[in-house]
């Protein structure tokens, strides 16, 4: 067993939902690891983050599971490779143990505030399948919030977060209902193998745990973006421009009777040389039928039926295969502001104002008329008694 110092990024999220931020770990030691024949082990600084604030154990898990010790310093988790949450993939010649820690602040004390941002920090074991595990623990890697399980050490796939021209990766993570999350797949190979990269499931949670509820999932059935049309909603798979990259538009949505506003995406991808037919393709629902990203809508007729995965079924040789699991997130989905109230509503008001407004111009009108026929009777009256009792000249 062999001690290894890891390095990598760290995913950081504001509750609050500002922009995330990625960031390698300030102190390298943060988080050492040792990966053992059936078992891991983490140490974990409790200035995991690097600026002066010391993390809570209550507020750091190891997947479901918290530290099994600490000490002034450090927070201890160990766990079984298949405890705690974790996922294996495997590939022909590796096994990957990958385990997500969570950090998730908590109020301070009895007041409302928090002053660190929360934290998933991905961690991978890799164990080559031929040999002793013993005498090949690797060295594990971390996973940035956008990055993914290798399905082997020369094939990474990734999901990012794209702008609105898709040449560039959004800087902005901050999004409001009505608007459309531009998402990208791809497989990343070094050993110059054209694959093609679909995306067989996704699912939206509101916690860093695919497994979560509540949960949503938008794509199943080995490629049927079902939002399209189970909500009429503007989800789409663009047309395939390289077969490395698959682009979805998904209509922005939050979780009903959900205050939360940060959302996650987990997608189980997979990368393959076969041409795609019903247990790979990219389909979306458009007014009365299903279309297909790479152009032969007849891969989608199962969308609607279900789409099993036939049985015995070999690529060949010439034809590899990889799959892994895509993590991207948080993603914050928030209301748009209240809309000020339209000036057909506050018609009747104003109509209502007008008309208070024309009453008493009347009345004023007709009490200034009354005031001078007033005065005039008493002008008449006086000249009459005047004359009544003026003198008589003899």
């Amino acid at each position: 067993m062999r001690k290894d110092e890891a390095f990598g990024a760290i995913s950081i999220g504001d509750p609050k939902g500002t922009t995330a931020v990625v960031t390698a770990p300030p102190n390298p030691d943060s988080v050492t690891i040792q990966c053992g024949e059936d078992s891991i082990q983490l140490n974990v600084d409790v200035d995991l983050l690097g600026i002066g604030n010391l993390i809570q154990p209550s507020d750091i898990t190891l997947g479901s599971c918290g530290p099994a010790g600490q000490d002034h310093s450090h927070l201890l988790f160990e766990t079984e490779l298949h405890g705690c949450d974790s996922t294996l993939m495997m590939t022909e010649d590796t096994l990957v143990y990958t385990f997500a820690l969570l950090y998730q602040p908590k109020a301070l004390g009895a007041t409302p505030i928090i002053r660190t941002n929360a934290a998933v920090v991905g961690v991978q074991c890799h164990y080559m399948r031929l040999h002793n595990v013993s005498s090949n623990a690797l060295k594990p890697t971390w996973i940035p919030y956008h990055s993914t399980l290798s399905a082997e050490d020369l094939i990474m796939f990734s999901l990012r977060l794209m702008a609105d021209d898709w040449q560039l990766e959004r800087t902005s993570n901050v999004f409001f209902l009505g608007d459309i999350i531009n998402i990208e797949a791809s497989v990343i190979q070094a050993n110059h193998v054209s694959l093609r990269v679909f995306m067989d499931t996704c699912v939206a949670t509101l916690e860093p745990n695919m497994d979560s509820i509540p949960s949503y999932d938008f794509i199943y059935d080995q490629g049927c973006l079902m939002d399209s049309k189970l909500t009429s909603s503007r989800s789409e798979f663009l047309s395939r421009i390289t077969d490395d990259k698959l682009q979805v538009k998904l209509d922005a949505f939050r979780f009903a009777q959900e205050t939360r506003s940060q959302i996650y995406i987990f997608c189980h991808l997979r990368a393959t040389a076969a041409l795609p037919d019903s247990e790979g393709k990219a389909c979306h629902f458009h007014q009365k039928g299903w279309i297909s990203a790479s152009g032969n809508d007849q891969v989608c007729s199962c969308c609607d039926t279900g789409c099993t995965v036939r049985k015995g079924r070999s690529l060949g040789p010439t034809a590899p295969q990889y799959r892994g699991t895509a993590f991207l997130g948080p993603i914050v989905v928030q209301q748009p502001a209240t809309d000020i109230m339209p000036e057909s509503a506050s018609t009747p008001l104003k109509a209502e104002d007008n008309r208070a407004a024309g009453v008493s111009s009347e009345a004023l009108f007709i009490a200034g008329v009354v005031a001078a026929v007033g005065l005039v009777c008493m002008v008449v009256l006086v000249t009459v008694l005047w004359r009544g009792f003026k003198p008589t000249v003899l």
